[in-house]
């Protein structure tokens, strides 16, 4: 049987454990959405895990969400993308980029003006982080059926710039309330097209997209990350049945592509990401949420139950860039300070020491 610590084969990658660390939003790049030296360095420092999912990156200025996040559509980014996959593959890791268009996350001051496009011209609850403050979030554009070819097309061309730039691949943000979960949600598709009006219209964008993108870059260079029912920045999935069935719908279409995995969060234990995983012929990747911070014996539990084949970690990932050699070693670890998780310099960032510190 698999442990933890047991190498896996995802995709076209041989991985050494099955220990993945999560995308998460971090807001280091500069202004122009190109990470530098201190981003190479935060990646590097966590080469160990399995796999590493990058924070996500916009596939173009409009998929832009939040300040100071990077992209994949300029050549310079691409070129801070290839610092980055050079700094990770020189100590032996993998590293795949997370592609998120934050559809209505967003607002014009933190992407230079451009507009916010989305599902339906409805505008999501709550406050976005500005650099003038908080603000509310603006009521967005509802893209045009003829429009959606574009958009996918700017999810592919940023899929060949990861490619281009070395990384080892991409994963498609398709949850947590941004552009493709807002297709997937009834909350914020309200489309009469093809793209929306039944379970089958709203998985139709994340199918599209999958097979797109699965196309131009190879089928196993490419993952998905999908939160049935998580209910995150207005993006409600509150009927069991209705739920059920557009995720059984998006899981049946693109099983046959032959991803390299599947990536959820949630419970793994629940009806449906258990039946979703049966559905799924290929690796499937689990993360449990926000809260409690996923430990060492809840992955373990994941692994030894067959209920994943590799599992996800975020906020532990920050804090202890050595973490599957303190988990091997059943070493204490580090508690992240959640002051220095977004913006700001390299305090909170690639300051954390490891055990040989």
């Amino acid at each position: 049987m698999p442990d933890l610590f047991s190498p896996v084969t995802v995709g076209k990658w041989t991985l050494p454990n099955r220990i993945a660390m999560a995308p998460m939003t971090r807001s280091r790049a500069d202004a122009s959405g190109v990470p530098g030296e201190a981003t190479a360095t935060y990646y590097r420092q966590r080469a160990t895990a399995g796999l590493i999912i990058t924070e996500g990156v916009q596939p173009s200025a409009t998929g832009q969400g939040y300040s100071n996040t990077p992209g994949l559509h300029t050549r310079r980014q691409i070129r801070g993308w290839r610092a980055v996959a050079d700094s990770v593959h020189e100590e032996g890791g993998h590293i795949v980029a997370q592609i998120m268009h934050a559809g209505r996350i967003a607002h014009p001051d933190n992407k230079n003006g451009h507009e916010t496009v989305a599902p339906s011209a409805l505008a999501a609850p709550g406050e976005i982080f500005t650099p003038s403050g908080p603000r509310p979030h603006p009521v967005p554009r509802a893209l045009t059926t003829a429009e959606i070819p574009s958009v996918i097309e700017e999810y592919v061309d940023s899929a060949r710039a990861a490619v281009e730039a070395g990384l080892d691949g991409i994963e498609l943000h398709g949850a947590n309330g941004y552009l493709i979960h807002q297709f997937l949600a009834p909350s914020t598709n309200h489309r009469t097209d093809t793209y929306g009006g039944s379970t089958t219209g709203r998985a139709r964008f994340a199918i599209d997209l999958a097979t797109a993108v699965a196309e131009a870059v190879g089928s196993e260079r490419v993952g998905l990350r999908i939160s049935p029912g998580i209910n995150l920045h207005g993006a409600i999935e509150d009927d069991p049945a209705e739920t059920a069935a557009t995720y059984r719908t998006l899981i049946d279409a693109i099983t046959p592509l032959g991803l390299a995995y599947l990536h959820t969060i949630g419970a793994p234990a629940t009806p449906l990401l258990t039946d979703l995983r049966t559905r799924f012929d290929g690796t499937l990747i689990v993360n449990d949420g926000w809260y409690p911070m996923t430990d060492a014996t809840a992955a373990r539990r994941h692994i030894d139950s067959g209920r994943a084949d590799l599992v996800s970690v975020g906020r532990a990932f920050i804090a202890n860039p050595d973490l599957v050699r303190r988990w091997q070693n059943n070493a204490p670890v580090t508690e992240p300070d959640p002051t220095t998780f977004y913006g700001g310099d390299t305090r909170g960032y690639t300051d954390y020491t490891t055990l040989a510190d």
